[in-house]
């Protein structure tokens, strides 16, 4: 499913991620723009590589601009074998072009101006010249290059190949296109200098919106300095610096606002800025120390300024590498036939054509099989699964299903028009204009396949009224409010646990909570933590902290491998005490959930049960054939998706 189950497992059937509250579009690296370069550490990419060698004749480099040749299994007619059912290839890249042709598309427009301008200019980019700058990136970063490639491929999902020519090979055809210097001044490296190991300011700060408050925010500070923390933690409407007290990393020079940084370098040792206007918010400083130049060593001096104007250099091409691109792009002439199918009658066979020259829907297809074949086959995988077990088990999936399914996601999220019911109009809307996709792919990749699993697995959900007790005392029982401390190991927890009895005050746990929690918001937070309520899944805390009695300390509470200690401050007071006024509300949650359990244990069934031939990701898994039919090719490209939405909670 496309959203997450109540299991927490994500079964995939399309390639994006349907969330609450936002929908990130999965686009490739290449659409992350040039401009951001500079604050980048992997810069994105929008063309492929030039597979040429110094003395390469032009006819040789306009094929590069065409996709690189794909392995043999990709030229197979069938991918994948479902059960005996076969998924084609022409069936494959019908799907990701469906999904990913206007993004790819724009890709390889870029990627076609980039290489005519290196044609027109005789501009070459080698194998070696980029094997030798993933080299030097890695070093950069103290990597092995395989360490590094591998790397981008887990935390980045950016294959070694999609690097190489996505993403180094635009990099380097920049950097010799471009035709300015980019030696920095001596200017541009004092400042870096100083920014770097020059004097800096430890303070607080509180960001307000409105004027009014930052004055009345203010006048309360000036009347009591010492209340600055508590201040930015009630009133800072910057989440990150609130829930720290105010405390933010120590201001330089040369880095961010002038005048910011002119007012905080004037202060002295726990002053009060003034209202500091900031574009459209207010800003408020505290001193708390004006920390000196770092010194640095006249025999390290020569080595420290290399290094800056390395960066500086770097930083200067990327800028003047985009604002390169950004012209090439203006003068370029560009018919998106995709966008404006006004003019295929003209073009006909062509995606688009970058300045006379045409990039082929063949040659999309090939480029969107080449980018998210593996993604989107395997979701294909999973939609052929859900085919052929409905068909076994003679259900269908039919219009009335879906419509239901859609308005439940609605009313899940919140989205109701003024007499309670579901508004599927806004809802659709929310979900296409956040996520870029369009009805169809979101009927298709979200709701056809919870659909599909519900009419499989609805039968065997019961909710009892146990689960209905547990479920009211979960979501409207009354729940412990306590201080937590979290701690890597069971040492450093008991010499904390003996520190904490022996001075047994809210504060002084904070201040221990502050120093010692691994945990990151227990640590902002001096302790601070949602209140703990019965049935949450963790029964070992649960059952401590509801033994605990106001000011009392919990024992030393084991949970896998971290340690937590808890202060108790009291219990939260029921707001709804009726049982039978939500009954009817936490029967629909807690059977969603219970449906999405068992939804993600058949579907486990299914996939162990299978026999599944992924040709393209070169994989098998051998299974028990459930007397599986050859499907019609229809079949292929039915309306089928993960799951729309899980329950409200």
């Amino acid at each position: 499913m496309a959203g997450k189950d109540a299991s927490g497992r994500t079964p995939r059937f399309g390639t994006k991620q349907y969330t609450p509250l936002t929908f990130p579009a999965l686009a490739s690296v290449w659409l992350l723009t040039l401009t951001l370069l500079a604050a980048q550490a992997i810069e994105p990419s929008w063309v492929r590589a030039q597979r040429t060698q110094p003395a390469a004749r032009p006819a040789a480099a306009a094929n590069a601009a065409s996709p690189q040749p794909v392995a043999e299994s990709q030229k197979s007619a069938v991918m994948a074998v479902v059960n005996g059912e076969q998924i084609t290839r022409q069936g494959l890249a019908d799907e990701c072009v469906r999904r990913y042709a206007h993004d790819v598309l724009d890709s390889m427009i870029s990627k076609q101006i980039l290489l005519q301008a290196c044609q027109s200019h005789g501009v070459t980019v080698t194998d070696k010249d980029i094997e030798d700058e993933i080299y030097k990136v890695a070093t950069k970063f103290s990597l092995s290059v395989d360490r590094w490639l591998s790397l981008l491929e887990t935390e980045r999902n950016v294959d070694a190949q999609q690097y190489r020519q996505d993403i180094i090979w635009p990099t380097l055809a920049l950097r010799r296109l471009a035709s300015r210097q980019t030696v920095p001044t001596q200017e541009e490296l004092r400042q870096a200098f100083e920014a770097e190991y020059g004097p800096k300011v430890k303070a607080r700060l509180i960001v307000v919106s409105s004027r009014q408050k930052a004055d009345w925010v203010l006048q309360a500070a000036q009347a009591n300095p010492e209340s600055f923390a508590q201040l930015a933690k009630e009133h800072s409407e910057d989440r990150a610096t609130a829930s720290a007290y105010g405390v933010i990393p120590p201001i330089r020079k040369h880095v961010g606002d002038p005048k910011l940084e002119q007012i905080a370098f004037s202060l002295q040792e726990n002053q009060l800025s003034p209202v500091i206007p900031v574009g459209n918010q207010y800003l408020i400083l505290k001193c708390e120390r004006q920390i000196p130049e770092t010194y640095i060593s006249s025999e390290h001096l020569p080595q420290i300024e290399a290094q800056l104007k390395e960066r500086l250099s770097e930083h200067k091409t990327r800028l003047e590498s985009a604002e390169l691109f950004q012209r090439l792009q203006a003068q370029s002439k560009v018919v998106n036939v995709i966008k404006d199918p006004k003019q295929q009658p003209q073009y006909p066979g062509a995606a688009a054509v970058v300045n006379g020259q045409a990039i082929t829907m063949q040659q999309l297809s090939a480029e969107c099989v080449s980018r998210h074949g593996k993604d989107v086959l395997e979701g294909e995988i999973n939609r052929l699964l859900l085919i052929q077990e409905l068909r076994r088990a003679g259900r269908t999936v039919n219009e009335q299903d879906i419509n239901a399914e859609v308005a439940r996601a609605a009313e899940a999220y919140n989205f109701l028009k003024k007499d309670g019911s579901p508004d599927v109009e806004a809802w659709l809307k929310n979900v296409t204009e956040n996520d870029d996709t369009t009805v169809e792919m979101y009927v298709r990749d979200a709701v056809w396949p919870s659909v599909a699993l519900k009419k499989l697995v609805g039968g065997q959900v019961e909710v009892t009224a146990e689960d209905l007790q547990k479920g009211f005392e979960s979501n409207f029982g009354e729940r412990v409010e306590v201080l937590a401390i979290v701690l890597g190991n069971q040492r450093q927890a008991q010499t904390v646990w003996d520190m904490a009895r022996n001075n047994s005050t809210d504060q002084f746990f904070g201040e221990l909570a502050n120093q010692y929690s691994v945990e990151p918001s227990s640590r902002s937070n001096f302790g601070q933590v949602p209140p703990l309520r019965k049935h949450s899944g963790q029964p070992l805390l649960e059952k401590e902290a509801f033994r605990l009695k106001p000011g009392e300390l919990s024992g030393i509470i084991a949970m896998g491998d971290k340690y937590i200690i808890l202060r108790c401050l009291g219990r939260t007071q029921p707001v709804v005490k009726e049982f039978h006024a939500v009954k009817d509300e936490l029967y629909r949650d807690i059977l969603e959930k219970k449906l999405r359990l068992a939804m993600a244990k058949e579907f486990d069934r299914l996939k162990e049960s299978s026999q599944i031939d992924n040709f393209l990701a070169g994989t098998s898994q051998g299974g028990r054939l459930a007397g599986a039919k050859t499907a019609s090719p229809a079949s292929f490209n039915q309306p089928v998706a993960p799951a729309a939405a899980p329950a409200r909670r």
